[in-house]
């Protein structure tokens, strides 16, 4: 089978898609995917170009070099995706690419269109909201909401964060000067009404003797939740993403536990647990060495 022609990128790699679907010739576990089979690939690659956009510093060319690659691995999720579609006749990546400029085109009216300039991003977006509604309502195929655009499986804390990014757009927020202050307020609120619903004992969450404990599981568990979304207003409105804050801490307390696991060794491998004030002073050590 011929090699793909390197020098046009373009149609190298919509020939490289389909020499691997090839039925005769091409290789098996390609020919047995499926758009659905793909969905863990495809939100693997994009956790991983994030992971290179997060590490990228434009004076390292290995950075620069890491976030191409990872780059062509997620374009090649949509290449491959139009791949499988164009084998069915439903589109091919010539529509994918046509369907994303026109869109654009049409939601840019201050750049290609007869509307004025537009002078700051937040009017683009306000505008980029009232474009899509329209757009749905002409079409009536989707629900007109302004909530409807937000992905079902975006993870809980950034789907929290990208509601209130959509309602706010619509002038349904905590407003300044004192929008801050209420968020505080409310999340204090939201506080005392999950602590109203937890037990003395955290265990009788884990096994629930009785329907009533049951219920008061159900309970605490969306007064957590209402407490997580209010923490994700709060950062939105002093602009900071919560799920990157999470991701943050996360990788912190990882870079102190493998540090804490490095002194601890001797006694992790001898099956030893470490008593808990080892582990105290372990975790004050890792604090120091690893920030």
């Amino acid at each position: 089978m011929k090699i793909p022609p390197l020098d046009n990128p373009y149609l190298a790699i919509q020939k490289l898609a389909s020499d691997l679907r090839d039925p005769q010739e091409g290789c098996p576990w390609d020919r047995e995917q499926t758009h659905q089979s793909l969905i863990e690939n495809l939100i693997e690659e994009t956790y991983e170009v994030a992971q290179a956009v997060e590490n990228l510093n434009l004076n390292d060319p290995e950075t620069c070099e890491d976030l191409k690659e990872e780059l062509g691995d997620l374009f090649f999720q949509v290449v491959f995706h139009s791949q499988l579609a164009s084998e069915k006749k439903l589109f091919t990546l010539d529509d994918v690419v046509l369907k994303i400029t026109e869109k654009l085109i049409a939601r840019h009216p201050h750049v290609y269109g007869d509307v004025a300039s537009i002078s700051d991003s937040e009017g683009v977006l306000s505008n980029w909201e009232a474009i899509k509604r329209k757009e749905k309502s002409d079409s009536q195929k989707e629900s007109t909401s302004a909530l409807s655009g937000v992905p079902v499986h975006l993870p809980a804390l950034l789907k929290s964060y990208r509601m209130g990014q959509k309602v706010s757009r619509l002038n349904f927020d905590w407003r300044y000067p004192d929008g801050a202050e209420q968020l505080f307020d409310k999340i204090n609120e939201e506080y005392e009404e999950l602590m109203e619903e937890l037990p003395d004992n955290p265990v009788y969450f884990k096994n629930p003797k009785d329907k009533e404990m049951e219920e008061q599981k159900k309970r605490a568990t969306l007064e957590f939740g209402d407490l997580f979304f209010v923490i994700a207003q709060l950062a939105r409105h002093y602009h900071i993403d919560p799920e990157y804050a999470l991701q943050q801490s996360n990788k912190k307390f990882e870079r102190r536990f493998v540090s804490m696991e490095e002194e601890l060794k001797e006694k992790l491998e001898s099956k030893e647990m470490p008593t808990q004030n080892e582990w105290e002073q372990a975790w004050k050590n890792a604090k120091q060495k690893v920030g």
